[in-house]
């Protein structure tokens, strides 16, 4: 009889086996690539490894052979100890550890055979160096008190993360603030600079982490002259006011280019006196909840950006000089990614078209490149049946000769993905993998399944038939076909024993196998241990006699176990165990008291019984745990004739009969349970497990007597023993869920979890759960718990003859949910009443709620004052208090438990305060300067979220200083920051009071206020006198005048300005020099050597500039000598070193050598050279002789300091006399011959 699996899923199994690509391996096919190294292999020092390794393994029939690029070219690696080449018989290579900067690069594994090539992804070996700062010197930096200053780190790179620090060489960590911060390279920036600032250790420092290294940089001193002191000389004048700009970045607008996925870091770092505050906005938006502000201001920081954070940011920086803005434009994009996956591999017959599509996402636009077994698919590899459009690369009519292994590649500047597509064609008749007549053993009731393995192309229909037997009633019902065609035989009954035919068929052929079952009698107990009552000391005897099916005893054997748990061994001297299975306990005590489970097993299937021992004696009864044991399972259970059955105690059992006999029992159990129906079934009701053992039914008429065996065998059930109960957790805890369990050992367990009667599916939910419990424990843990996890959680245990469960309820605590129902129902000018609902408690009480508004001038969500200012858990109103008039604000609830604050409330439409006259002036009144009879007022505009409502402008008023009455102006436009009052009567530089007051359409507000200005003043009517200048140097020119008074009664002296010239030079090619304040020298450097430069100097107020002086000249001196010190030798002796060397001479246009300067420091510490000055040829200095020195000699003239000598070291001289040359350049081929000589006398002498 033949029942088939007309496969309903054919085509879902073609789909399937194309999605997988799972083609059985004895079936020719091109590799597939299974395990590879990850796409960036980065050495580190620690941890240390001997060797590097790179994986490629592939999967292929015929087996793939491996070889390896590197940068593009071939690669062969080399042999680990002999140096010369691996073989790779699994694709996998290893580099050793030492010098692998030579093998850097991007590696690529190809694996091949004869139908095709796969490739792995690159891989890129990235081997950073140690990293370290320059050894250098670096010239101390000299600044003008109030100036900005700039320390460069330029730190290392190579090893991420760093982190990078400014202390002192004694380890003071230097400290920032709003004037002095550290940008994200390293870098110290100073808004302006104090003398506090001087030191000559700043030093910056990296540390990496990964490497546990920190390096630091040659220590910078930093010099800050102070300002001149005030007239009358008792302190220092302060820097005057300066607007702010921007060390970083420079211009007024930056791109900012990253990755989706990274952190959007943007940095404003201002100069200015006073310290300018730093403000951000993204502009048309306001700043997500994740953006911080960082750094005193001066970084803003969005995490996790992505899409949504693209746009225009602008950071303002500002102080009461003004403001200076600086915009980026800020894009994020992606690397390739598949949607929804990669290319797949397809099984196809002759005469199809195939159609691989890659499709992928990222920004920009991913180009896509194809292959075919590793070739690129251009030009003359392509065809009319071949064709590759973008992301598609269709193959039409395909042959045998079209499989290969097809590569889509696709890229963008962030990275790129590679997928290997794996194309048979392949016309094949169905061919059986499985072997043939294999024996399936099964336990008579159990489940069995019989395999039928089967390739072909087209995919086959499977289906079986039971050979040479008529099928028996109900067998249909008991068998089906599983999807990878094997026999799946329900509740086996002795009959089923036999073979079965395997027939697959498909366009191409047919084929079958044959699979043979054979049902074995299970494994029973016939004499059954019985409870005992024994006194203590008195033996104790518990018999077991077992059989199982013949087949089975070379795996048969009984033993013994006390209490479910406790093995009793048969070398234990306290038991005696006989090879029938007889356990005797010759003398009993208190603890022999228990349960005893006597288990006969064999590899297919086990049984158990057990009795209880009760000591009686001195000693108390003890109370076992029996309910461990209990009936779990009441279903009816129907036998056959000759049945096996495994039941569970506490069972109804029905035994039905073929035929119409009396059924006598060979055991001498009670019968108060047991009847015979009238249809001759014996039905035995709530089964024990005294009811096991072997029935026999006789049936006798006038022609004969029949009889029929039937063994009953009754299991343990299963019980879990884990408590149901109820769970109380919190946020972010991790918890283990138990589901421990007792069954019978020959029964296999299968745990199925369920959350809110749904099926739990582990390795999804995020990773959220997870197994972590044994053979007898279904225990889960769930990871990071989170609110949406709470609920019930069901524990469902199966055996194949029962099933239990048991729920746990589990509470999540967590913060609050967000209040809802958020209403405004009232706003004066400066108050607005609040309504809310509570959202859900998540089982902690609200203990109070917090309100936030956020306005179009706000930095987000701001925390308000409200009435009552403390908000309960129980207040569901409030009023918002301080707000200012004619704004437009949102509204939102927090709530707070014990466990921490929940998510904000939705937020409230948008409402606008009532307007009201202007409370708030303008800051800053200030004012002067202008041109001639002029009085300029200024002050810094009211913002916008200050004007109290529509038409807002300002009232100026003045008045000469002493004088009654006010003189008063109406400004219009609220962003004028500027009033200016014109008259010929007004005199130059008098004195004036102002003040400025506001108004809207409600009315006016208050003046500010008064503050003293001067009208415009007179520019200076003479000018410097006694003007000198000075050559200093060949490059220098010092230049001193006679100070005009500071101050009368129509003007003031600002400063002077310089312009200077070389004679031959334009007048309009004259460079600038300004001065401020009282000064009456400056210095002017980066001069040319022997040539005359004309000067002229005037002084400057705010007016304007004073008639210039008569023009001086100056010529500088001749510059200092060209040629460096030559012929440099030196010896030592003891801490003695003597240097020697030649005279330097001028040339004709230079100035005569008057001395030497010598600078030595010792090679290592690379600290701050000492310094030595000579008018000699020699000089002896004393120096430690156990450190190596590097020296420099550098002549000087009065034209300035000439040419340095190359570096000399010194090195460390063990011996008490040593000597040597420097062979510079310079000198002729008889001195480097000397200097050989010297460095030979210097090798022999150290030896001696």
């Amino acid at each position: 009889m033949e029942w088939a699996m007309t496969l309903l899923g054919l085509g879902v199994l073609i789909s399937r086996a194309v999605a997988d690509f799972n083609i059985p391996l004895e079936v020719e096919q091109p590799p597939t690539i299974t395990q590879q190294s990850p796409g960036q292999v980065v050495v580190l020092p620690f941890p240390f490894h001997e060797r590097i390794s790179f994986t490629c393994v592939a999967k292929g029939n015929p087996q793939p052979q491996y070889r390896w690029t590197k940068d593009g070219e071939d690669f062969t690696p080399p042999q680990p100890s002999t140096g010369g080449t691996q073989q790779l018989s699994n694709g996998n290579f290893s580099l050793p550890n030492v010098h692998l900067a030579k093998f850097e690069g991007t590696y690529q594994c190809y694996a091949s055979n004869k139908l095709g090539t796969a490739i792995t992804d690159p891989i890129q070996l990235v081997v950073p160096s140690s990293p370290k700062f320059p050894k250098e010197y670096l010239e101390p930096i000299v600044i003008d008190e109030g100036q900005p200053m700039v320390l460069k780190c330029n730190p290392p790179t190579g090893f991420t993360p760093r982190k990078l620090y400014w202390m002192t060489i004694g380890l003071q960590q230097i400290d920032q603030d709003e004037r002095v911060s550290m940008d994200l390279d390293g870098n110290l920036y100073f808004a302006y600079t104090v003398q506090n600032d001087s030191r000559p250790d700043y030093c910056c420092f990296a540390a990496f982490t990964e490497i546990r290294a920190i390096v630091q940089k040659s220590t910078m001193a930093v010099v800050v002259n102070p300002l001149p002191k005030t007239d009358n000389g008792d302190k220092h004048s302060v820097p005057a006011v300066r607007k702010p700009s921007l060390l970083l970045p420079s211009g007024v607008q930056s791109e900012v280019v990253l990755l989706k996925g990274s952190n959007l870091e943007l940095e404003c770092i201002p100069e200015g006196f006073p310290t300018p505050s730093v403000e951000w906005v993204k502009l048309g938006e306001t700043l997500p909840p994740r953006a911080e502000i960082l750094n005193f201001g001066k970084l803003l920081n969005i995490s996790r950006g992505s899409e949504k954070d693209d746009g225009k940011y602008m950071c303002k920086a500002k102080n009461v000089a003004g403001e200076h803005v600086h915009y980026f434009d800020v894009v994020f994009e992606e690397a390739p990614k598949w949607l929804p996956g990669p290319p797949e591999g397809q099984l196809v017959v002759t005469g199809s078209d195939v159609h691989i599509k890659c499709s992928v996402g990222g920004k920009p636009r991913p180009n896509i490149v194809w292959r075919r077994n590793g070739q690129l698919l251009e030009g003359e590899a392509l065809s009319d049946r071949l064709q590759v459009m973008d992301d598609l690369l269709l193959l039409l009519e395909a042959g045998p000769e079209d499989g290969a292994v097809y590569q889509c590649e696709a890229s963008n500047r962030h990275g790129r993905l590679l997928a290997n597509a794996n194309v048979m064609v392949l016309d094949m008749a169905p061919r059986t993998l499985t072997q043939g007549y294999k024996v399936y053993e099964v336990i008579e009731g159990h489940n069995a399944t019989l395999g039928c393995r089967v390739f072909g192309s087209p995919l086959p229909t499977i289906s079986w038939e039971k050979e040479e037997e008529e099928e028996a009633p109900g067998a249909g019902a008991r068998r089906s076909t599983l999807p990878d065609g094997s026999l799946r035989l329900s509740g086996a009954e002795k009959e089923d024993a036999g073979e079965y035919l395997c027939l697959a068929v498909n366009t191409e052929g047919k084929a079958d196998l044959t699979a043979v079952l054979a049902v074995r009698d299970p494994t029973r107990i016939v004499d059954r241990p019985r409870d005992q009552q024994v006194v203590l000391g008195s033996p104790a005897r518990f018999t077991c006699r077992a059989e199982c099916d013949q087949s089975l005893a070379h795996s048969f054997n009984v033993g013994w176990v006390k209490d479910g748990w406790l093995e009793i061994n048969p070398e234990d001297p306290r038991y005696q165990v006989d090879d029938d299975g007889v356990l005797l306990i010759p003398s009993v005590n208190a603890s022999d008291q228990g349960l005893y489970t006597c288990t006969a097993r064999t590899h297919m299937d086990r049984v158990a019984a057990w009795a209880l021992l009760t000591v009686l004696g001195k000693s108390p009864p003890r109370t076992l745990a029996r309910f461990t044991y209990r009936v779990m399972d009441t279903t009816p259970v129907i036998i056959g004739k000759t049945s096996l059955l495994l039941i569970m105690t506490g069972a109804v059992l029905y035994i039905i009969t073929r035929l119409l006999a009396k059924m006598k029992r060979k055991s001498s159990h009670g019968v108060s349970l047991i009847s015979v129906l009238d249809n001759g079934s014996l039905r035995i009701s709530n089964v024990t497990k005294g009811d096991a053992g072997l029935y026999t039914c006789a049936a006798r008429n006038q022609f004969g007597v029949a009889s029929s065996d039937g063994n009953l065998l009754v299991k343990e059930s299963t019980a879990i023993t884990s408590p149901a109960g109820h769970l109380d957790v919190t946020v972010g805890e991790s918890i283990i869920l138990p589901c421990h369990v007792s069954h019978d050992d020959s029964l296999e367990l299968k745990f199925t979890w369920f959350f809110n009667e749904q099926l739990i599916h582990f390795g999804t939910h995020g990773g959220y759960f997870e197994k972590v419990g044994t053979r007898s424990a279904g225990d889960i843990m769930i990871r990071n718990i989170q609110l949406r996890h709470a609920g019930k959680y069901t524990c469902a245990v199966q055996t194949k003859v029962d099933s239990v469960s048991i729920a746990t309820d589990v509470v999540v605590r967590g913060p609050p949910g967000p209040p809802v129902e958020l209403q405004v129902k009232e706003v004066t000018e400066a108050t607005a009443a609040l309504s809310w609902g509570p959202g859900p408690d998540h089982h902690s009480p609200v203990l109070g709620f917090s309100v936030q508004a956020r306005s179009t001038f706000s930095l987000g969500w701001q925390a308000v004052t409200t009435v009552p200012e403390v908000l309960g858990g129980r207040q569901l109103s409030a009023t918002v208090t301080d707000l200012s008039p004619w704004v437009e604000y949102e509204f939102r609830v927090l709530a707070a438990n014990a466990i921490g604050t929940g998510e904000p409330s939705q937020p409230s439409r948008k409402v606008r305060s009532k307007e009201t006259a202007p409370r708030i002036t303008p800051a800053r009144v200030n004012g002067g300067g202008g041109g001639r009879s002029e009085l300029v007022i200024t002050w810094e505009p009211v913002s916008e979220e200050f004007q109290s409502g529509p038409g807002f402008g300002y009232v100026v008023a003045f008045r000469p200083l002493g004088a009654q009455g006010w003189m008063q102006a109406a400004v219009t436009s609220p962003d004028a920051a500027k009033y200016i009052f014109k008259n010929e009567s007004i005199p130059p530089f008098s004195a004036y009071q102002v003040k400025v007051g506001v108004y809207n359409n409600k009315g006016e507000g208050p003046f500010g206020p008064v503050t003293t200005i001067h009208s415009a003043e007179e520019e200076p009517s003479r000018s410097p006198g006694r003007v000198r200048a000075r050559s200093v140097s060949a490059s220098e020119v010092e230049v001193s005048w006679k100070a005009l008074s500071w101050s009368n009664s129509r003007r003031r002296i600002l400063g002077y300005e310089l312009r200077y010239r070389e004679e031959k030079e334009q007048p309009g090619a004259a460079r600038v020099v300004r001065t401020t304040g009282n000064r009456t020298s400056v210095l002017i450097s980066h001069l040319e050597g022997s040539s005359t430069y004309l000067l002229s100097l005037r002084a400057y107020n705010s007016a304007g500039f004073g008639p210039p002086s008569a023009v001086v000249n100056v010529t500088t001196k001749k510059p200092p000598p060209s040629q460096a010190p030559v012929k440099i030798m030196w010896n030592t002796s003891n801490s003695k070193v003597l240097l020697r060397w030649d005279q330097v001479h001028a040339l004709e246009n230079e100035s005569e050598v008057t001395g030497y300067k010598v600078t030595y420091s010792q090679d290592r510490l690379g600290g701050r050279p000492s310094v030595v000055e000579t008018n000699s040829t020699s000089l002896e200095l004393s120096l430690p002789v156990n450190q190596d020195y590097v020296i420099q000699i550098q002549p000087f003239s009065e034209g300035g300091h000439g040419s340095s000598s190359q570096e000399i070291t010194i090195p460390r001289i063990k011996g008490p006399i040593a000597m040597g040359t420097a062979c510079l350049p310079s000198a002729s081929p008889l001195v480097t011959v000397s200097g050989l000589l010297l460095l030979l006398l210097l090798t022999a002498r150290t030896a001696l």
